[in-house]
């Protein structure tokens, strides 16, 4: 962990202290890591009603100019041609000698000259470094990671809380509209990593006080709590979703990460496209990433051994947690590919070898897309 007088706060950091907030490093930033509520009841605040997340150390970059749409299709993974202005795209920065994932990001396509990328906090300064090296001329990348905070709303009452704020709700999934508050400009986006319905905030830093203590309030009826990082993490393992850093990074490539999906695999160009071809036209991948839930009482964490028997190591966890919904513990790991859905493994927690079943995430039943 870095020394905490380096790390980066959020712009209503004060708010999280008058709440009780414990604080962890996430990406270099210090970020509530939960309230006194406790992850799990936060975790089921998100599932039943609504919560609130300060998820500011997000990076926040706009690529601008002419052709910056296309520029930006020709370097990250996914299609932007499969979307329209307005919506908003999963993609990957691959390495383009390894094809391994630099980082995963959301891409908001505001028109073809404009577009904003959201990466992960630690890979943000990584991500745009290699993009401004490859710029074409007239087209300009600028980073606003400090600017800009960004709040996640979600659960069921999201559109409720949002609507008594008097911000748009009710837009598609994975598309973005522009909201007013306070006379200020807020892009409210048809985003999460919970698998809730739910809206992500994107709001310049003077105004991001007066929004969290506006969306409190306008919550308050429906029992909105405020939400650390540790419910984010069970919610997002809950439904699969990899974590960069642990489940997908570098030395993986987005086969072995089953984020395939998001490749535009008949594109001319992309970072890493190559090298990905090459792996896709081959047998397949030896390993890839793979849900485990517990058979009994064991609950896995990152870097425990998955084991076939006693003396054959599979692999490591590299996400587990115990699961509020299910009240079992889950993980992901990354596989040899001949272990089928539905075998038994064991996990070795402290000495102890723990069954689990490999399973097809999600472990939960998802209602991202419910309208």
């Amino acid at each position: 962990m870095s020394d905490n007088a380096s790390l980066l706060t959020s712009p209503i950091h004060e708010r999280h202290v008058e709440l009780g907030a414990k604080f962890s490093e996430f990406g270099g930033w210090s970020m509530p890591l939960e309230y006194a509520t406790g992850v799990v009841k936060e975790h089921a605040a998100v599932r039943e009603g609504v919560g609130v997340f300060d998820v500011s150390h997000l990076g926040k970059a706009v690529v601008n100019g002419p052709g910056a749409a296309e520029f930006i299709n020709s370097t990250l993974t996914n299609d932007l041609g499969r979307i329209a202005h307005g919506q908003a795209q999963y993609t990957l920065c691959c390495d383009d000698e390894t094809g391994g994932i630099v980082d995963d990001l959301i891409v908001y396509f505001h028109t073809d000259d404009r577009v904003l990328l959201v990466p992960n906090a630690a890979n943000t300064a990584e991500v745009v470094r290699r993009l401004a090296a490859a710029l074409p001329e007239g087209v300009t990348i600028t980073d606003h990671h400090r600017d800009y905070a960004v709040f996640a709303i979600q659960g069921p009452k999201s559109d409720e809380t949002l609507a008594a704020v008097g911000l748009p709700v009710g837009h598609d999934y994975m598309t973005f509209v522009e909201g007013t508050f306070n006379e200020t400009g807020v892009v409210v986006c048809r985003t999460g990593y919970t698998g809730e319905r739910g809206y992500e905030l994107i709001v310049a830093n003077d105004t991001a006080t007066a929004l969290w203590d506006a969306v409190l309030a306008a919550g308050a009826e429906f029992g909105i709590t405020p939400c650390g990082l540790g419910a984010r993490d069970t919610l997002r393992t809950e439904m699969g979703y990899p974590l960069h850093g642990q489940d997908i990074g570098p030395d993986t490539t987005p086969i072995e990460g089953r984020v395939g999906w998001a490749v535009g695999w008949k594109k001319p160009a992309f970072w890493g496209r190559e090298v990905l071809l090459a792996a896709k036209a081959a047998e397949g991948p030896k390993r890839n990433l793979r849900g485990l839930i517990a058979t009994g009482r064991g609950i896995p964490r990152p870097g425990m051994r998955v084991l076939l028997t006693p003396d054959v190591p599979l692999g490591e966890i590299t996400s587990g947690t115990f699961s509020p919904t299910l009240r079992k513990g889950i993980g992901l790991a990354i596989l040899p590919d001949f272990v089928a859905d539905g075998a038994e493994v064991s996990v070795d927690i402290r000495g102890r070898q723990e069954v689990f079943t490999v399973v097809k995430p999600p472990f939960v039943d998802t209602s991202v897309r419910k309208s």
